[in-house]
């Protein structure tokens, strides 16, 4: 057997098999109760998981293994422990058992990504480092008969009742998200929908959404369980306020919401799900961002600044280094300025208008804001003709700027009456009354990814066509785009009208009663209504602390 060490364990290698294991776990400063995560073996060519069997053992006298938990992760999981044998055994302590078992299960959901966020090898060591919120993220059933408690800490300075007390909200808040998964799969096999749970008003249904009983599960769960605290640090302008007519408008109406006491809050922080982070971007670009210079210094020094003070006054962010954490911006600076703070780009849910994969985006724990322009009531954009009546193939008008417009306007500006392109309407043409009219709406990217005219679009009655690349659709986890819109690679944008053209009259007039279906989706209403725009941010954030993708039914 051959030993290779350095100060934190041994690498232990035996017929094919490497155990890695702690060298003193009196180190840590933890009990001697620990588990064995033991045969954790990846199969070529599939993926698949066995259910656990979890047990309490003893180290103080032996450091045999006595508990076992079998899991075949796929290869992003194996990748991330940058393990390249068949078998990999980890002591642990107990407390940390959920971390390893955040496993992706094909059978059940399809998840976007094993891990909340990756781990190495070196930070799997580091126990007392491992972000509480991905710690209790597990896609098995928990009941409170098998939470698992965190191993209790000698100390002079909390009572034991006091971290009974601390035990006993973490698994509350836990338990219910473990219900909520177990409800939202079991919604997800049934063959006669979710009836028993449904409520009066709007019930998801059709080919609009990916899965409609799951959706509909889900959203029920969200309604009944989802809490959110909101940090009351800082001041307006920049905290507590933002933008609610132009084009980053839906920013502050989300913060607006919140600040008027919206019943999915919480005034108990320890009872929450999620925390938000509540300062503008928008704000931050015209309070105290010095114009032309592009120099975002300011702006993240305030984010810094801001993380360190909720972090030393509340025990949250780093009880899960920002994992159950969330910011909402609509400014095409937000991801930039998010960058500022490791936890906060790479652990925290960024629920973003500039919903770039290119640029960092990571649709498996952020979010799409989507973009809306505001500058008066949303009725003068609501409407449109009949599907039959619609005489124009397609239509767009909109500045010539980043690198998707220039290449329309190349093809198509001026040459085909068909595909109306213009970067001005000629005067006497109404925008709004063009998309009313026309089948198809061309929604190309601009400076972003991100284009206001997919709302638009969808107001209209208009069948959106999206031109972007790496743009990841809003509330793509439920909504099946195909479905009610066409999607037009670069590359193919000389060959547009071919590709509308084919498309038959049954399915477009498919699609374009889908896209009036879609609607409440994408409404803002004062109070929010159920299913609205404000909710389906709320239920994006939700998946995301659950960490669930609805599949394709």
């Amino acid at each position: 057997m051959k030993e290779e060490g350095n100060n934190e364990v041994q690498w232990l290698r035996a017929n094919n098999r490497h155990t890695c294991r702690i060298i003193s776990p009196e180190e840590y400063k933890m009990q001697s109760r620990y588990l064995m995560l033991c045969k954790a073996e990846i199969v070529k060519n599939k993926d698949t998981i066995h259910s656990p069997c979890i047990k309490e053992c003893d180290f103080s006298e032996s450091k045999n293994p006595c508990s076992f938990v079998t899991i075949f992760p796929n290869r992003r999981t194996w990748s991330s422990l940058q393990m390249d044998t068949s078998f990999v055994q980890i002591e642990m302590p107990l407390s940390n058992i959920l971390l390893l078992l955040d496993s992706y299960h094909p059978n059940l959901i399809s998840f976007p990504g094993a891990f909340h966020s990756p781990f190495t090898v070196t930070q799997l060591n580091a126990y007392d480092r491992i972000p509480q919120a991905v710690i209790n993220k597990t896609y098995h059933n928990v009941t409170e008969t098998n939470v698992v408690q965190q191993p209790q800490k000698r100390s002079d300075n909390n009572s034991v009742e006091e971290v009974r007390r601390k035990r006993g909200v973490i698994s509350k808040v836990e338990v219910e998200l473990s219900r909520a998964r177990a409800a939202i799969l079991k919604a997800g096999h049934s063959h006669n929908g979710d009836a028993k749970h449904q409520t009066s008003g709007y019930v998801p249904s059709g080919g609009i959404y990916r899965n409609a009983t799951m959706f509909q599960r889900s959203y029920g769960e969200m309604e009944k369980v989802f809490k959110i605290f909101v940090y009351r640090e800082g001041e307006r302008p920049l905290v507590h306020l933002g933008p609610c007519k132009d084009i980053y408008s839906i920013e502050g109406r989300f913060i607006d919401e919140l600040e008027l006491g919206n019943s999915i809050l919480t005034s108990n922080p320890e009872e929450a799900h999620v925390y938000f982070l509540p300062f503008s971007v928008v704000m931050m670009v015209s309070h105290i961002y010095k114009p032309k210079t592009y120099d975002l210094t300011p702006m993240k020094r305030f984010v810094s600044d801001y993380i360190d003070v909720i972090s030393k006054k509340y025990p949250f962010w780093n009880r899960s280094l920002g994992a159950d954490h969330f910011i909402l911006s609509c400014h095409d600076w937000a991801p930039e300025t998010s960058m500022v703070n490791p936890y906060l780009y790479n652990n925290s849910i960024r629920v973003l208008c500039n919903a770039n994969t290119s640029e960092g985006f990571n649709p498996s724990k952020d979010a799409t804001l989507p973009e809306v322009m505001l500058k008066g009531s949303m009725k003068i954009t609501m409407g449109g003709q009949s599907a039959q009546a619609r005489s124009v193939l397609a239509f767009f008008a909109g500045g010539n700027h980043g690198r998707v417009r220039p290449l329309l306007i190349q093809h198509w500006k001026g040459i085909d009456k068909d595909i109306q392109v213009n970067e001005y309407l000629p005067k006497g043409l109404s925008y709004y009354d063009m998309m009313k009219s026309a089948k198809y709406c061309l929604c190309p990217s601009g400076y972003e990814v991100a284009s206001p005219r997919i709302v638009e679009a969808i107001y209209s009655g208009c069948v959106p066509v999206i031109i972007s690349d790496h743009y990841v659709l809003p509330f793509s986890d439920v909504l099946n785009w195909p479905a009610f819109s066409v999607q037009v690679p670069l590359s193919q944008i000389p060959n547009l009208k071919t590709i509308l053209q084919s498309i038959s009259v049954n399915r477009y007039i498919q699609m374009q009663r889908r896209v009036i279906q879609l609607r409440r989706h994408f409404t803002l209403n004062q109070p929010p209504k159920r299913y609205d725009m404000f909710n389906m941010i709320l239920h994006s954030i939700w998946l995301r602390r659950l960490n669930v993708q609805l599949p394709l039914k």
